[in-house]
């Protein structure tokens, strides 16, 4: 990208382009920063939605300890940056993984998030031979379904190992509540939530009755920080696709108090008819499956399907007059389908492109 186009005019840029308004991110950061602080929790924003260095220091620099990180190549990409407190909230398998990890363990501080013994054995010895130590989380199972250990007896038997074996030791315990995000009523959502927590929260009061340190409890996702910013127990927030404030989470998953801040720009490529016009941007440019995008302040326009290339949307009477060639943008429904299918974000202030970010963490799936 040349620099050249540093202050260009965003309608002035060629499309389909990934859009942030760096005021608007800025902003959301700042407010689920002083959210989770001010409840005396940490924050350690999960990376999926951004994959960009740039952007997690930028959260550090609002009061976030680290970050959240689903892979290791994510995790080596955010230590490269000078990012050095990393949750790696997925189990890691396999020699070649197990390596990285101990080489990661050399100029990082990165917490791995285990729920079984056969995760745990193999990395505790190679980072004993290499004179490392490597925390461990583990990962309980509050109703999600997914991974994780049974609370209970299991969590504490997986906590005790740990604590017994060099090379390793016991970060803390994790959990999380995705199964409960896109409960309607609110009162019946925060109170699952809360008893979801509760159980967390259980399973580290056992780990303690043994005399074993717990000391990191971390949970929350966007969906419902809100609500899990305020369990007793819980020191830390995982969070982190806030900060762009997508329609889904808004729509689906009652999301108060942020704004919409990512976009994407895009041209009016066909006119078919009166009442409808295609861009020149579909599912190569953004992930409409969970919540389709909306028509950013064109409010009688909607988006209508959505293929590899192209981009239906039907018109109101305000919109009508859209013509060939013209630009618009689009809110992406969900930001880390999103972000994962383009090479650059382009930050502008005022509508001024200000700095273009490589997405570093991008196809880092191993």
């Amino acid at each position: 990208m040349s620099q050249s186009v540093i202050g260009s005019h965003k309608f002035d840029l060629d499309t389909p382009i990934l859009c942030i308004d760096l005021d608007l991110m800025e902003s959301n950061i700042q407010k689920m920063s002083d959210y989770i602080l001010s409840r005396g929790k940490t924050w350690r924003p999960h990376e999926k939605c951004h994959k960009t260095p740039a952007i997690a220091l930028a959260q550090m620099q609002a009061g976030a300890i680290g970050v959240t990180c689903a892979k290791v190549s994510e995790a080596e990409v955010m230590a490269a940056a000078g990012v050095k407190d990393i949750l790696i909230a997925n189990m890691i398998v396999g020699k070649t993984k197990w390596e990285r990890v101990v080489s990661l363990c050399r100029h990082a501080r990165p917490i791995i998030a285990c729920d079984h013994f056969a995760q745990i054995e193999p990395l505790a010895m190679m980072c004993a031979e290499a004179g490392v130590t490597c925390r461990m989380m583990p990962e309980v199972n509050i109703g999600l379904n997914r991974v994780g250990s049974r609370p209970g007896q299991d969590t504490l038997d997986l906590a005790m190992a740990i604590d017994k074996l060099d090379g390793v030791e016991l970060a803390g315990i994790m959990g999380y509540e995705g199964h409960l995000l896109q409960v309607q009523d609110p009162a019946e959502k925060e109170e699952k939530i809360t008893e979801a927590m509760r159980t967390l929260v259980g399973c580290k009061t056992a780990i303690e009755a043994k005399g074993i340190p717990c000391e990191i409890v971390s949970a929350g996702g966007t969906g419902s920080y809100q609500i899990t910013s305020n369990c007793e127990g819980i020191t830390e927030l995982q969070a982190g696709g806030g900060i762009f404030a997508d329609p889904m989470y808004v729509n689906k998953c009652g999301l108060t108090g942020l704004d919409y801040s990512l976009s994407v720009l895009a041209t009016v490529a066909s006119r078919p008819e009166k009442g409808r016009m295609v861009l020149d941007c579909g599912r190569k440019t953004m992930h409409p499956d969970f919540q389709l995008p909306l028509v950013k302040a064109w409010p009688d326009a909607k988006v209508t399907a959505l293929s590899a290339e192209h981009c239906a949307v039907d018109l109101g009477p305000e919109s009508q007059d859209l013509k060939i060639g013209d630009k618009i943008e689009l809110i992406p429904g969900y930001a880390d389908f999103t972000t994962i299918l383009h090479e650059n974000f382009y930050g502008f202030r005022n509508d001024r492109l200000e700095v273009v970010w490589p997405i570093q963490g991008r196809g880092k799936i191993q």
